[in-house]
């Protein structure tokens, strides 16, 4: 084992010193050599969190791959830690080779959520690599951003060398190859970053510039050269059968957040969700292969010892070999005994099937998402369930033996009222009437519990409500207030248990998602005031945020409140996501007029996505075929 980067003293005086020792089972060590690329990805959050995140175990798992490429991780140190390696100069380190990151010739960070923006900044600090790209030298490592706020990576713009916009499978070999060249042929990182440019998918900000109106809005955004495009398509993965997957992940010493087996089945969603950023990222929805499903469920509890396996897509139900899927787990995981996790099923008879066979006489929780109170309201945002079938899924989870239900919805969608916000209360009462109109007095395992949440809506990029304006804190709060009140007027109230989220960080959240360049500033500004750790409640600090936004002379309520027009030209439109706008602008205006689209299998709306030539949009075009035949 390599000599540790921190000194017992420091780690006896730490929480949880197991997040920064490495050595963890099968995690990967390599004989460094002279023409080695090292490679640093960075989770910008907690180890624990960072631990569970399944595309750090992809890219790590893929890299490692090649035999000139030694991957390492790194994540945001603890409170704790982070004021320790402050005040001693101590350099953030790699947790593998526990080497400083600032050594390594790729420094990659995944951007997962906004408000984990300040993280990078930290990152980069304990790292002693300049915040700013533009003060970096050659003895600094390429910074680069990926992950799906890269999709709007403008607000970070000037802390990142480049950001891999897409897919991690498909550019990274090319791009390692393109750093070995430059720099066998003694070129600099300027002329690694022009080059890099050229390739799909890679955007460096350095080499753009923008200008905007008097009103703040863009004017124009263009590359500074013109051999550098004008427009970067994200990368996408053809086969999911073809891609590499991390069959012996790297297994914890500590407890994270999902300590289990992850299997992903699927990228994409068919649903067609207004307010899912993801459904439209990530399209067209492909599926892996039964086959390799079975093999690599049967790897992956053997290299583990999990004792759990959890199936990881936007909508498992829509796995079309799901059935046979679960059938062989059960089988595999019998003998084992290790449990099943089926997130994201949606409620209905074959869903709760599954459940009832892979979950104890113990039932746990099910959980719907209804999203809005209403009809009309689901309609808006296309959610694709109806009154019906929720209450119909409850009768069954009922008589099935559940007794917990957990129901997610989000305040301050687009057009809500008054009725939307009581049609939540409505919901959540008719369903725990239901529980006791279906179950029989000596049949029922105490009393019924529904728990609702509300979430707040963010208006994300790349999906047709990127036009739609957020509601402020206070409304957001005064809405809340209005579901309590209405739940707490229910019949079936002390059945009711209500949650809701935090109004002022989504409203940071929404003007981190849609900001533009400029929002950057306020971002080092935060930090510079003591900001990180956003995602965390009790480190959060809404105050120092306002006075940044002030400082730099921008108002949040830009980025959030006011609804764009059409033809605003937005900060991520220099990105091709694979969905047109013009299909966006068909669904906003659809949500307006409160009609639905159907999901892809049904009927193809045309977004754009079948130019991938794969996945659903490959099952249409034979169903098609098959018609005409």
């Amino acid at each position: 084992m390599n000599k540790l980067a921190l000194s017992d003293e420091i780690l006896l005086q730490i929480e949880k010193p197991a997040r920064y020792i490495g050595n963890e089972i099968n995690s990967v060590k390599k004989e460094k050599t002279e023409d080695m690329i090292r490679f640093a990805m960075c989770f910008p959050d907690v180890y624990e969190i960072g631990m569970s995140h399944l595309g750090i175990q992809i890219l790590y798992d893929m890299l490692n791959g090649y035999d000139d490429v030694w991957c390492e991780r790194v994540y945001s140190p603890w409170l704790d830690l982070d004021a320790i390696m402050r005040e001693r100069r101590i350099p953030l380190f790699a947790l593998e080779s526990q080497e400083p990151v600032r050594g390594f010739d790729f420094l990659g960070i995944t951007i997962q959520y906004e408000l984990c923006y300040t993280n990078i900044l930290q990152i980069l600090d304990l790292a002693q690599i300049p915040l700013l790209a533009k003060e970096r030298t050659e003895d600094d490592p390429i910074v680069i951003g990926g992950g799906p706020c890269a999709y709007n990576p403008e607000p970070l713009a000037d802390f990142f060398d480049l950001f891999y916009i897409g897919e991690g499978e498909t550019q990274y070999r090319p791009l390692l190859d393109l750093y070995r060249k430059i720099k066998k042929e003694g070129k600099g990182r300027e002329e690694f970053l022009l080059q890099a440019a050229m390739l799909p998918g890679i955007y460096v900000p350095s080499l753009y510039e923008v200008s905007y109106h008097a009103d703040g809005t863009i004017a124009d955004f263009r590359p500074k050269r013109s051999n550098v495009p004008s427009k970067i398509n994200k990368e996408l993965a053809v086969s999911m059968d073809d891609l590499p997957y991390p069959l012996r992940p790297v297994i914890p010493y500590l407890k994270v957040t999902q300590d289990r087996v992850v299997l992903e089945i699927q990228r994409g969603c068919i649903r067609g969700c207004r307010f899912c950023q993801a459904g439209f990222l990530y399209r067209p929805a492909r599926e892996r292969s039964l086959e390799k499903l079975e093999e690599y469920a049967v790897s992956l509890l053997k290299n583990t010892g999990h004792e759990e396996i959890s199936l990881s897509s936007l909508s498992s139900s829509d796995h079309s070999a799901l059935k046979e899927l679960v059938d062989f787990l059960i089988g595999a995981c019998r003998e084992r005994k290790i449990n099943i996790s089926l997130p994201s099923l949606r409620i209905d008879s074959f869903s709760l099937d599954v459940m009832r066979k892979i979950q104890d006489v113990r039932k746990s929780s099910l959980t719907f998402a209804p999203e809005a109170g209403s009809q009309r309201l689901r309609d808006v945002i296309n959610k694709g369930l109806t009154e019906e079938v929720i209450l119909n899924g409850a009768a069954l989870a009922f008589e099935g033996g559940w007794n917990r239900v957990k129901l997610y919805f989000m305040l301050g969608l687009p057009t809500e009222t008054p009725e939307d916000i009581e049609g939540i209360a409505v919901l959540a009462n008719k369903i725990a009437a239901l529980y006791y109109d279906t179950v029989p007095k000596e049949k029922r395992g105490g009393k019924c519990q529904i728990v609702v949440s509300t979430s707040f809506f963010v208006p994300k990029p790349f999906t047709p409500f990127q036009w739609a304006p957020q509601c402020g804190a206070e409304t957001f709060i005064k809405r809340a207030y209005q579901t309590k009140s209405a739940i707490a007027g229910q019949l079936n109230q002390k059945s009711i248990k209500y949650n809701w989220h935090e109004a002022d960080a989504s409203v940071l959240e929404g003007a981190l998602a849609r900001g533009d360049r400029r929002v950057g500033a306020v971002i080092r500004k935060a930090y510079e005031k003591g900001c990180f750790y956003d995602a965390w409640s009790e480190s959060y600090k809404n105050e120092l945020w306002l006075s940044a936004f002030l400082e730099c002379g921008l108002d949040i309520g830009f980025y959030t409140e006011r609804e764009r027009s059409l033809d605003e030209i937005f900060p991520w439109d220099f990105i091709d996501c694979g969905v047109s706008k013009e299909f966006l602008k068909k669904e906003w205006q659809k949500a307006q007029r409160g009609e639905i689209s159907q999901n892809c299998r049904a009927e193809c709306q045309g977004c754009g996505a079948a130019r991938y030539g794969t996945g659903v949009c490959i099952e249409k075009a034979a169903q098609r075929e098959a018609g005409n035949a």
